[in-house]
């Protein structure tokens, strides 16, 4: 029997397949648990639908994440920290930090965890933080960190 997956079932299939089970199996096992439904023209056309919709929402995240880096890309953040001696920094400049002065100056909310920082900021200058927004889409955010 024919079937499509509404869930991912283990050693069976993924979310979304057109798998091919015994009859028994179905019955038993996928239907009551609604982990599937037959594969009539209706259930076919449905994911079809839905799989159209998915491909338009991921097209439109995509399309806002390019938007944001380009809005990215073209400021930048300055951080005043306390600093010692050479131009020291005191502890270090944190992805959180970066995230609240950019939604502060720039209007833009990030977050934190999007920053990636192979290592911490800990002296005055320029740096360029990339920030992951998309899959496919890396931004570089310049952090500009300067004595106060």
């Amino acid at each position: 029997m024919k079937i499509v997956l509404l869930t991912d079932v283990k050693s069976v299939g993924k979310k979304g397949q057109i798998v091919d089970v015994s009859d028994g199996y179905a019955r038993n096992f996928i239907f009551p648990k609604k982990l599937g439904a037959e594969a009539t023209p209706k259930v076919l056309n449905d994911l079809k639908l839905q799989k159209a919709h998915e491909e338009k929402q991921e097209a439109m995240r995509l399309a806002d994440a390019q938007e944001l880096a380009g809005r990215i890309g073209a400021g930048k953040v300055v951080l005043a920290v306390k600093t010692g001696k050479n131009g020291k920094v005191f502890g270090s400049v944190s992805t959180k930090e970066i995230a609240a002065a950019a939604a502060e100056q720039m209007g833009i909310e990030l977050d934190k965890k999007k920053l990636v920082l192979e290592e911490p900021i800990k002296a005055v200058g320029t740096t360029v933080v990339p920030v992951k927004l998309h899959p496919e889409v890396t931004a570089s955010l310049t952090v500009v960190v300067t004595e106060g």
